[in-house]
């Protein structure tokens, strides 16, 4: 070697240990963030209860199957796994959300570094999600919207890696990720659609495409999502396609008609107004900066996943997923936008007050405070009790948070109802309750108060029958009960459930003793159908 190369080779290898250094130093500071992010939600979870679906899915849990009414199977596996894991307890089912709320922080900064990002750019990502209402709330209870960020974006950040030149097996665990993911939750296939749809709308690739499906390892991955989600479209057939019922009457009974602003709009509010200009700067960082042509499909998808879901009528927060995706651009974008000496000041100002505005925003979306602390704190911000997803609206607490109170004080009561009756009759009586929140609080609090498992025709309770009971004694309550008591020739009101922080629908709930049905309860038990 030439004394001439010497220079050039230690000046490559600084580089070298530079670029490692700073590789590592990047994923420090993620996973410093994504720790903070645990511990934040960590102090909430023993605040307030379960919310009203978690109850039906650790329900769900004790009947494992392949699929359910209105959901595919992974969250009772869920569910399952952490009951017997970390025990049947509040904090034993929250504990999985939280991990995956740290994890989607780290992934959004990784996404960023795959994009080009340096620490910064890294570092804003991971913020811009950090202190998200929606995703700090989606992450703090056990629920199906915890775990689609992770697919979602595992699956953007492997077809980065694909592009980038990549392995093409990476196929083959992309497909496995669209395949879980579909398991979790079925709007999974809108993402799956809308990135194929990226893949053709975004110019440049469209004279790769032909390459690209030439990969024996891009059909080996879709054969992979095909054969994951297989087991539960079987069910879904074997059933009716229940999935579609669902969806037609939620929209038609249930879920807020949004127009196409109001449901912009809320996405603003969902994800702290403060943090607007990182998504818009992502969007147009995808689809019109020169460094991410090659990433241009990602703005494609994110703007047809929206355009989906509001066509469909769908609900605002489905397109929560999209964010962290968004994020990641975002933070490139302002990482570059701000390297010129001009705009460099906005490097110090802007990402304190995105914190502190996140953290203004932290108690809309992790239990923190006391409930009549937070009532007062809402209402020193109105605009966040403009943000409403059903019909079924609470003055006192948003319903996030409402669906959190009351299903211990209910056990308690059809407790007191339940062992007031003759023992000889307690053997034959069911508890009848009108929808899955009900039904599953008697399921989850009943043991240990001396009550058999509940019966419903809510949901998947459905599915599962009226069991073994004639209908001779029957403790009716909760949803549409004023209309089941007429089922029976007598119906006497024996309680009333109330709870001042609850939903409507869940107070001031009479609960009656009924006797002498008009037919056995098996008979009956189409006319009990609520599939919603």
């Amino acid at each position: 070697m030439s004394d001439a190369t010497l220079p050039n080779v230690v000046e490559q290898a600084h580089d070298c240990v530079r670029s490692r250094g700073g590789a590592i130093g990047g994923i420090a500071l993620l996973t410093g963030l994504a720790l903070a992010r645990v511990l934040l939600q960590a102090f909430g979870i023993p605040h307030y209860g379960f919310f009203r679906d978690e109850l039906y899915y650790i329900a769900c849990s004790h009947h494992l199957a392949w699929g359910y009414i209105d959901q595919p199977p992974l969250i009772a596996v869920v569910a399952w796994v952490a009951r017997h894991l970390f025990g049947d307890s509040l904090v034993g089912y929250r504990i999985l959300p939280v991990l995956a709320g740290g994890a989607t922080i780290l992934l959004t900064g990784l996404l960023a570094r795959e994009l080009g990002g340096g620490r910064l750019a890294q570092f804003l990502a991971a913020v811009g999600n950090l202190l998200a209402p929606l995703s700090l709330a989606f992450n703090s209870i056990l629920t199906m919207n915890a775990f689609e960020p992770l697919f979602w974006l595992l699956c953007a950040w492997l077809a980065v890696r694909i592009v980038k030149g990549g392995s093409s097996r990476l196929w083959l665990l992309m497909g496995a990720t669209a395949g879980m993911g579909l398991e979790n939750k079925h709007t999974m296939l809108v993402f799956v659609l809308a990135l194929i749809a990226g893949f053709a709308l975004s110019g440049q690739h469209l004279s790769s495409l032909f390459n690209l499906f030439r990969s024996k390892w891009i059909w080996l991955g879709a054969l992979l999502v095909f054969g994951l989600f297989l087991p539960n479209l079987i069910w879904e057939a074997f059933h009716g396609w229940p999935q579609f019922e669902v969806v037609r009457n939620a929209q038609e009974l249930k879920n807020v008609q949004l127009s196409p602003l109001q449901f912009l709009g809320e996405q603003i509010l969902f994800m702290q107004p403060l943090a607007l200009p990182i998504w818009i700067g992502g969007l147009c960082w995808y689809l019109f900066a020169p460094e991410g042509k090659r990433f241009r499909f990602l703005g494609w998808t994110c703007l047809v996943v929206v355009g989906i879901f509001i066509a469909l009528h769908g609900k605002s927060y489905y397109a929560a997923p999209l964010y962290p995706i968004l994020a990641a651009a975002g933070g490139v974008a302002f990482e570059q936008f701000t390297a010129r000496a001009d705009w460099r000041w906005l490097r110090l100002s802007y990402p304190p007050v995105l914190i502190l505005g996140g953290l203004a925003t932290v108690p809309f979306g992790v239990p923190l405070l006391p409930v009549d602390t937070f009532i007062r704190y809402l209402h020193e911000v109105p605009y966040a009790r403009s943000v409403k997803t059903e019909r079924d609206a609470t003055a006192a607490l948003p319903q996030s948070y409402a669906d959190m109170f009351g299903w211990e004080n209910m056990a308690g009561t059809i407790a007191d109802v339940y062992h007031n009756l003759p023992k000889t009759e307690q053997a034959n009586c069911a508890i009848l309750a009108g929808n899955y929140g009900e039904a599953g609080a008697i399921d989850f609090y009943g043991p240990k108060l001396g009550l058999p498992r509940a019966i419903s025709g809510h949901n998947n309770y459905f599915l599962w029958g009226p069991r073994d009971y004639s209908g001779e004694c029957v403790i009716l309550f909760g949803e549409r009960a004023e209309e089941y008591k007429n089922y029976f020739g007598q119906a006497e009101r024996v309680a009333t459930i109330s709870d001042p922080h609850a939903m409507p629908s869940e107070q001031n709930v009479p609960v009656y003793l009924c006797r002498k049905p008009q037919a056995p309860l098996s008979v009956l038990w189409p006319r009990f159908k609520l599939i919603i």
